[in-house]
């Protein structure tokens, strides 16, 4: 199964190998352009196989990232960027693992020195306009500590992030209420195993 978030609103891709008809890629888009404009929550979409997704995508640029929520005491890291909070995150760089480009995105966006991969979250999936064109982007995100070395939050201007902060579980109401889907779900997720 992928889940898919397409201007904040889900697609669940269901792979079914029992599925007999081809992948008419030109109507499933038209059926998704109307689920967007529609006010359903979410759209379930059966394929064959994960080469129908990938083909259903086959237009957009394929991008992987990598970030994570930093825990310091009983407090987690968000970061806010265009007037919404996030969790730092960035792109992969080549050859680079998600482990290791989740650990320098979060040092850059956020100041901090070598924080520790405690467990690995989930994988989260979206698409976005770049430059004039879609990007698919799967994000890999992950539980970390902030490590020995008690650093002062530096927010990366340059990226556009206005704010860094720690949040406990129970002060996320700002977050959940100023947030993306795939953002909550990551939270979610942490949530379910601590």
């Amino acid at each position: 199964m992928y889940k898919v978030f397409i201007e904040n609103k889900p697609l669940i891709f269901q792979i079914n190998s029992e599925v007999s008809t081809d992948l008419k890629k030109k109507e499933l888009w038209e059926e998704v352009d109307a689920f967007l404009k529609s006010d359903e929550a979410e759209m379930k979409i059966t394929l064959r196989n994960e080469k129908e997704f990938w083909k259903f995508f086959k237009k957009h640029k394929y991008i992987e990232a990598a970030g994570g929520l930093v825990q310091r005491d009983d407090g987690f890291l968000f970061i806010k960027r265009n007037d919404l909070w996030d969790i730092p995150k960035g792109k992969l760089d080549p050859g680079e693992t998600p482990k290791i480009a989740a650990v320098r995105e979060i040092e850059e966006e956020c100041g901090l020195i070598a924080p520790i991969i405690k467990d690995h979250l989930l994988d989260t999936w979206h698409t976005y306009p770049h430059k004039g064109n879609m990007v698919l982007k799967k994000t890999y995100w992950y539980w970390l500590d902030e490590g020995e070395q008690k650093t002062e939050l530096v927010p990366q201007a340059a990226e556009g992030i206005t704010d860094v902060a720690y949040f406990s579980l129970s002060e996320l109401d700002p977050i959940v209420n100023n947030t993306y889907l795939s953002i909550i779900e990551v939270v979610e997720q942490l949530k379910k195993i601590i």
